[in-house]
């Protein structure tokens, strides 16, 4: 499956989005223009849709959402076709647990991480203090779900949320989204023109959802607001250190370790048959309250520890379906890159660009076009 990798680590989070959540402006991200973003995530015309925001008005009503904050805000709401594609495709994407790793746990995503906790040092240590989750595991979480505050999400949460509740495989889910997001704008928690997020309604520097929001966000900085969108991240590192000491994260007790490389115990788990081996503990369950996938926690657990100088894993993985190891796929991704294709990041992970570059390559060759590095293909290169 062709899939970039912002949609994957969306995807591969699986159904989770547990944590996610909106709130206040502080010093809201620059405007962002209709042409920032792909054409399938403007809205369309879309009868149905328009027939299911008239429905929905009289039900949050009902809900108590007051005219004033819902009719504007219904006004501009619009249907998404990528939203609901997005939504179809990520029950369809199976990744390897290596090459998930590969991307969540990135050079690029350490040495930002690092930086991260260098800046916000003071600010993390504090929350630490006040809420007893460890700043690596914090700062971890924050990188993987936006980069360390880089890529928040420019989608209308209004809109996104809409769409889905109006196309999507968990309407009553988004719907509750949607009014937990109008909510907060009734009691002036944001601005419309700053409620913007994730194709799935997460928002904010950790993307909590808007009931996520409600309930566990908090107002570290004690100036009123719970800003988890401004540029200081404040907000929201303490919103997801709250977040997680209240789903029964244990002070003083490691998310896990690698079989055989370190002391904790556990349960045993091994994410991709014949790869590395782990024993994890209750802490790595209150990481999948957060997002319900083994592969989070573990990514969330494993970036923690090496952002604080933590080795990296000693256990190997098996060849791929094509018989390569990463050492393989990275060799060939530099040998694509060396014929002038754009694959974007050298990682080893077989995404889009290395898809299409394989193509090219195939049809040029007249070789099947698969887009896979199988062995004919692995010849020209050599």
């Amino acid at each position: 499956m062709t899939i970039d990798r912002r949609f994957f680590l969306a995807a591969m989070g699986a159904l989770g989005l547990s944590a996610c959540a909106p709130a206040a402006p502080r010093a809201p991200a620059s405007a962002v223009s209709r042409a920032a973003l792909p054409p399938d995530l403007l809205p369309q015309a879309n009868a149905g849709f328009d027939r299911w925001r008239a429905a929905f008005r009289a039900r949050a009503l009902a809900g108590g959402i007051p005219a004033r904050v819902l009719d504007p805000a219904l006004a501009e709401a619009g249907y998404l076709p990528g939203v609901v594609t997005r939504d179809g495709n990520q029950i369809q994407t199976r990744r390897s647990f290596e090459d998930y790793l590969s991307i969540t746990v990135s050079d690029e995503r350490l040495a930002k991480g690092r930086a991260a906790l260098a800046a916000q040092g003071p600010t993390l240590r504090a929350i630490e203090a006040r809420y007893g989750v460890p700043a690596r595991i914090t700062a971890a979480i924050w990188g993987i779900e936006s980069l360390y505050g880089e890529k928040r999400g420019q989608i209308p949460v209004i809109s996104a949320t809409a769409t889905l509740a109006y196309s999507g495989r968990r309407a009553r889910f988004y719907e509750n989204q949607l009014m937990a997001a109008l909510r907060l704008l009734a009691r002036g928690e944001t601005s419309r023109a700053n409620l913007r997020g994730s194709w799935a309604g997460a928002m904010g520097h950790t993307q909590f959802i808007p009931t996520s929001y409600e309930a566990f966000a908090v107002d570290f900085d004690g100036d009123g607001r719970r800003d988890i969108w401004g540029a200081d991240p404040g907000d929201a590192l303490a919103s997801t250190a709250a977040y997680l000491a209240r789903n029964g994260w244990q002070s003083g007790l490691s998310w896990g370790a690698e079989d055989g490389y370190g002391s904790a115990s556990g349960r045993s788990l091994t994410p991709q048959p014949g790869g590395p081996r782990f024993t994890v503990t209750r802490n790595f369950d209150v990481l999948k309250t957060y997002n319900n996938s083994d592969y989070y926690a573990l990514a969330v657990g494993l970036l923690s520890d090496q952002l604080v100088g933590g080795a990296p894993l000693r256990g190997s993985f098996p060849p791929d379906a094509n018989g390569m190891t990463k050492a393989d796929r990275i060799a060939l991704q530099r040998r694509l890159a060396a014929r002038g294709y754009d694959i974007g990041t050298v990682d080893g992970v077989i995404g889009s660009k290395t898809e299409a570059a394989l193509r090219d390559l195939q049809s040029r060759a007249r070789l099947p076009v698969t887009g896979q590095p199988g062995p004919e293909t692995c010849a020209l290169l050599r």
